[in-house]
């Protein structure tokens, strides 16, 4: 194994990210002052911007999936239990001695075991709930049968806060993350450059060297 710049985050993953976390901030911002958790804005502002930005969402997201689906990365995402017990151990008891991640990024797996299950769950749980009980608060109207369905708009509500709310400490979590370990500058930068140093088998690194040259900086 041998250190290399490579390209891993393409154009579309940095700007699916970079988006989707503009609209999660601006749904946690506006959803917090429906709620009346500060008073930055009127209320049907508010409303408008956590429908739109919802919305925006939710197009990306379709996007990304079909992204992943038909480029293969997807593969980054399916858990595994090897090296998991170590990364854990790492975040609740070695990161407070100062040890070392046992993590090294490869090529074809640029999640750690802990990441890939944690981002598989988001997808495949969180996004899904928040999505639906959306769907759900925003097309009230059609399904509304006055006294007779409160109690559902009740549970409705409550389902997509508490997602919400899970969804906060996802992204507290996640910008812990980034203090720990290397610098924060070092960890976001190549989620802003795309290119992060991977540990390359020979095959690895002669098969970008050969088929995708541009993906690995000498």
């Amino acid at each position: 194994m041998a250190t290399h710049k490579v390209l891993i985050f393409n154009r579309f993953e940095r700007f699916w990210h970079w988006t989707q976390a503009t609209a999660i901030f601006a749904l946690l911002f506006t959803g917090f002052g429906i709620h009346g958790l500060h008073d930055q804005g009127d209320f049907g502002t508010q409303v408008t911007v956590h429908v739109v930005a919802a919305l925006y969402l939710m197009v990306l997201w379709v996007f990304a999936i079909f992204w992943h689906l038909t480029t293969g990365t997807w593969r980054h995402y399916v858990p595994t239990t090897q090296g998991l017990f170590k990364v854990a151990r790492y975040y609740a008891v070695d990161i407070f001695k100062g040890a070392d991640h046992p993590y090294r990024k490869h090529f074809w797996r640029k999640h750690n075991p802990l990441q890939a299950l944690t981002y598989l769950a988001l997808k495949v749980v969180l996004f899904p709930v928040i999505w639906i009980s959306g769907l759900a608060y925003l097309s009230y109207g059609l399904w509304s049968q006055g006294a007779a369905t409160n109690a559902g708009l009740t549970w409705v509500a409550l389902v997509h806060t508490a997602a919400a709310f899970a969804m906060a400490v996802f992204i507290i979590l996640h910008i812990y993350l980034l203090t720990t370990g290397h610098s924060f500058r070092e960890h976001v930068k190549p989620m802003v450059t795309g290119y992060d140093d991977i540990d390359l088998s020979d095959a690895e690194a002669a098969y970008l060297k050969q088929d995708e040259p541009q993906r690995i900086r000498p």
